[in-house]
Formats: C-alpha cells, structure tokens, sequence
C-alpha cells in the first residue's frame, strides 16, 4: 500500500504546487493591470505602486475577474477615461501572458 500512497502524496504535492504557482500568476497579473491602469490615471512611482496594489486586493471580493475590470474600469470612468470592459479584458490577457513568463523565470 505505500506505492499507493507515495503516489497519492506526489499527486498532492503537484496539485499543491500547481495552486501556488496560478495563485502567483493571477497576483502578478493583477498587478500588471493596475500599473498599467495607474499610467493611464497619470500616476507614477509609489503612487502607481500603491493603485497597483489596490488592484490586486480587489481580486479577493469575490471569484472571478468581474470584480478588477469593474474596479479598474470604475477608477478610470471617474477619471474621465473612457473604456469598455473588453478593452480593459484584453489587456487583462495581455498582463497575465507577461505574469506567466515572469513567475516561471522566477520558478526556476
């Protein structure tokens, strides 16, 4: 039975490391997006960083990207700037293809 359970473990573990790393990815993302969000806010420095950050908390509202696009398309609409939830989505992919690449380099 230990076959068993060392395969079972090493399923864990995999699974485990597996949630860490789209955890990170999605933080970075976000973050990615909020910076991008701030440059268009004409924030710069520790005040883009903290928007940034502000970003990313707003993921934990609830699941889904619905509450950052509705975030970052909020802050923007107040600020006059106009754009649609799909110009904001796609920008959203653009930040989590470049979150990928960054955690993975950091991964290895």
């Amino acid at each position: 039975m230990s076959g068993f359970d060392d395969r079972l473990k090493g399923f864990e573990a995999k699974y485990s490391h597996d949630q860490d790393v789209q955890f990170r990815v999605t933080a970075r993302r976000n973050r990615l997006l909020g910076l991008w969000a701030a440059a268009k806010l004409g924030l710069a420095g520790d005040a883009a960083t903290e928007y940034a950050a502000t970003v990313v908390k707003s993921d934990f509202e609830k699941p889904g990207d619905d509450d950052v696009i509705a975030k970052v398309l909020g802050d923007l609409g107040t600020k006059g700037i106009k754009l649609d939830a799909a110009a904001i989505r796609a920008e959203l992919d653009k930040c989590h293809h470049e979150a990928r690449k960054l955690v993975a380099a950091e991964l290895r």
